[in-house]
Protein backbone atom coordinates (compact mmCIF):
# COMPACT_ATOMS: atom_id res chain seq x y z
CA UNK A 1 0.00 0.00 0.00
CA UNK A 2 1.32 3.44 -0.90
CA UNK A 3 1.94 5.81 1.97
CA UNK A 4 -0.59 8.27 0.50
CA UNK A 5 -3.24 5.51 0.57
CA UNK A 6 -2.65 4.73 4.25
CA UNK A 7 -5.83 4.18 6.25
CA UNK A 8 -4.36 6.08 9.22
CA UNK A 9 -6.73 8.98 9.76
CA UNK A 10 -5.30 12.37 10.72
CA UNK A 11 -6.18 13.71 14.13
CA UNK A 12 -9.69 15.18 14.29
CA UNK A 13 -9.62 18.95 13.92
CA UNK A 14 -6.13 18.99 12.44
CA UNK A 15 -5.40 20.93 9.27
CA UNK A 16 -4.16 17.65 7.79
CA UNK A 17 -7.66 16.14 7.95
CA UNK A 18 -9.24 18.80 5.74
CA UNK A 19 -6.15 18.90 3.52
CA UNK A 20 -6.54 15.16 2.95
CA UNK A 21 -10.24 15.61 2.14
CA UNK A 22 -9.49 18.40 -0.36
CA UNK A 23 -6.58 16.42 -1.78
CA UNK A 24 -8.88 13.45 -2.48
CA UNK A 25 -11.45 15.78 -4.08
CA UNK A 26 -8.68 17.26 -6.26
CA UNK A 27 -7.49 13.84 -7.40
CA UNK A 28 -11.07 12.82 -8.15
CA UNK A 29 -11.46 16.04 -10.17
CA UNK A 30 -8.35 15.21 -12.23
CA UNK A 31 -9.48 11.65 -12.89
CA UNK A 32 -13.03 12.65 -13.78
CA UNK A 33 -11.75 15.47 -16.04
CA UNK A 34 -9.59 12.98 -17.97
CA UNK A 35 -12.54 10.60 -18.31
CA UNK A 36 -14.85 13.36 -19.52
CA UNK A 37 -12.31 14.73 -22.01
CA UNK A 38 -11.85 11.24 -23.46
CA UNK A 39 -15.54 11.34 -24.38
CA UNK A 40 -15.67 14.89 -25.78
CA UNK A 41 -15.34 15.85 -29.42
CA UNK A 42 -11.77 16.39 -30.59
CA UNK A 43 -10.24 19.55 -29.19
CA UNK A 44 -12.90 20.21 -26.56
CA UNK A 45 -11.86 20.35 -22.92
CA UNK A 46 -13.55 20.00 -19.58
CA UNK A 47 -13.47 23.81 -19.40
CA UNK A 48 -15.53 24.01 -22.60
CA UNK A 49 -17.98 21.42 -21.30
CA UNK A 50 -18.08 23.20 -17.95
CA UNK A 51 -19.25 26.45 -19.56
CA UNK A 52 -21.94 24.65 -21.55
CA UNK A 53 -23.04 22.79 -18.43
CA UNK A 54 -23.02 26.05 -16.42
CA UNK A 55 -25.36 27.68 -18.93
CA UNK A 56 -27.67 24.65 -18.92
CA UNK A 57 -27.78 24.59 -15.10
CA UNK A 58 -28.09 28.32 -14.42
CA UNK A 59 -29.54 29.66 -17.65
CA UNK A 60 -28.47 31.77 -20.60
CA UNK A 61 -27.67 35.47 -20.61
CA UNK A 62 -24.51 35.36 -18.48
CA UNK A 63 -21.67 37.79 -19.00
CA UNK A 64 -18.13 36.51 -19.62
CA UNK A 65 -17.00 38.18 -16.38
CA UNK A 66 -19.77 36.48 -14.41
CA UNK A 67 -18.76 33.08 -15.78
CA UNK A 68 -15.05 33.77 -15.20
CA UNK A 69 -15.84 34.57 -11.57
CA UNK A 70 -17.94 31.42 -11.22
CA UNK A 71 -15.02 29.34 -12.54
CA UNK A 72 -12.49 31.44 -10.62
CA UNK A 73 -10.30 32.02 -13.65
CA UNK A 74 -8.98 35.27 -15.12
CA UNK A 75 -11.31 36.98 -17.58
CA UNK A 76 -8.67 36.57 -20.31
CA UNK A 77 -8.63 32.77 -19.82
CA UNK A 78 -12.41 32.65 -19.94
CA UNK A 79 -12.41 34.84 -23.05
CA UNK A 80 -10.19 32.28 -24.77
CA UNK A 81 -12.53 29.43 -23.76
CA UNK A 82 -15.59 31.38 -24.94
CA UNK A 83 -13.92 32.24 -28.25
CA UNK A 84 -13.39 28.52 -28.88
CA UNK A 85 -17.04 27.78 -28.08
CA UNK A 86 -18.23 30.63 -30.28
CA UNK A 87 -15.98 29.57 -33.17
CA UNK A 88 -17.54 26.09 -33.04
CA UNK A 89 -21.05 27.59 -32.98
CA UNK A 90 -21.78 26.27 -29.47
CA UNK A 91 -22.56 29.68 -27.96
CA UNK A 92 -23.47 33.06 -29.37
CA UNK A 93 -22.59 36.44 -27.94
CA UNK A 94 -25.05 39.30 -27.98
CA UNK A 95 -24.73 42.89 -26.80
CA UNK A 96 -25.79 43.44 -23.21
CA UNK A 97 -28.87 45.70 -23.39
CA UNK A 98 -28.00 47.17 -19.97
CA UNK A 99 -24.35 47.82 -20.83
CA UNK A 100 -23.59 48.66 -24.45
CA UNK A 101 -19.93 47.68 -24.03
CA UNK A 102 -20.64 44.28 -22.50
CA UNK A 103 -21.79 41.02 -24.01
CA UNK A 104 -24.03 38.22 -22.85
CA UNK A 105 -23.69 34.62 -23.92
CA UNK A 106 -26.35 32.17 -24.98
CA UNK A 107 -26.24 28.47 -25.78
CA UNK A 108 -26.98 27.56 -29.37
CA UNK A 109 -28.95 24.45 -30.25
CA UNK A 110 -25.61 22.89 -31.25
CA UNK A 111 -24.12 23.74 -27.85
CA UNK A 112 -27.06 22.25 -25.98
CA UNK A 113 -26.88 19.12 -28.17
CA UNK A 114 -23.12 18.73 -27.65
CA UNK A 115 -23.57 18.95 -23.89
CA UNK A 116 -26.33 16.33 -23.96
CA UNK A 117 -24.23 14.08 -26.23
CA UNK A 118 -21.28 14.34 -23.81
CA UNK A 119 -23.52 13.36 -20.90
CA UNK A 120 -24.82 10.42 -22.93
CA UNK A 121 -21.29 9.40 -23.98
CA UNK A 122 -20.00 9.30 -20.41
CA UNK A 123 -23.10 7.55 -19.03
CA UNK A 124 -21.76 3.98 -19.52
CA UNK A 125 -18.58 4.90 -17.61
CA UNK A 126 -20.61 6.38 -14.77
CA UNK A 127 -23.05 3.48 -14.68
CA UNK A 128 -20.10 1.06 -14.48
CA UNK A 129 -19.07 2.72 -11.20
CA UNK A 130 -22.39 2.02 -9.47
CA UNK A 131 -21.82 -1.68 -8.65
CA UNK A 132 -18.26 -0.92 -7.54
CA UNK A 133 -19.00 2.19 -5.48
CA UNK A 134 -22.54 1.43 -4.41
CA UNK A 135 -25.77 3.37 -4.51
CA UNK A 136 -25.83 3.63 -0.71
CA UNK A 137 -22.35 5.20 -0.63
CA UNK A 138 -23.27 7.60 -3.45
CA UNK A 139 -26.46 8.59 -1.63
CA UNK A 140 -24.49 9.14 1.58
CA UNK A 141 -21.62 11.12 0.10
CA UNK A 142 -23.57 13.43 -2.23
CA UNK A 143 -25.02 15.67 0.52
CA UNK A 144 -21.60 15.83 2.18
CA UNK A 145 -19.91 16.88 -1.07
CA UNK A 146 -22.61 19.49 -1.68
CA UNK A 147 -22.09 20.84 1.84
CA UNK A 148 -18.35 21.10 1.22
CA UNK A 149 -18.94 22.81 -2.14
CA UNK A 150 -21.27 25.37 -0.57
CA UNK A 151 -18.76 26.09 2.21
CA UNK A 152 -15.92 26.54 -0.28
CA UNK A 153 -18.12 28.62 -2.58
CA UNK A 154 -19.12 30.94 0.27
CA UNK A 155 -15.54 31.18 1.52
CA UNK A 156 -14.26 32.44 -1.84
CA UNK A 157 -16.23 35.65 -1.32
CA UNK A 158 -14.23 36.39 1.85
CA UNK A 159 -10.71 35.70 0.59
CA UNK A 160 -8.67 37.77 -1.85
CA UNK A 161 -9.30 36.85 -5.48
CA UNK A 162 -6.54 35.79 -7.83
CA UNK A 163 -5.26 38.40 -10.24
CA UNK A 164 -7.50 38.92 -13.24
CA UNK A 165 -10.68 37.45 -11.71
CA UNK A 166 -12.11 40.68 -10.34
Amino acid sequence: MKKSDSPDAPEAGSPQLMFDVLNEVGIIAQLSRALLESRLDDGLTQQHFGVLNHLVRLGDGRSPLEVARAFQVPKTSMSHTLAGLQKRGLIRMEPNPEDGRGKLMYLTDEGRKLRENAVTAIAPDVVALIPQFGTDDATTILPLLRKLRVLLDNARDTRPQAKGTR
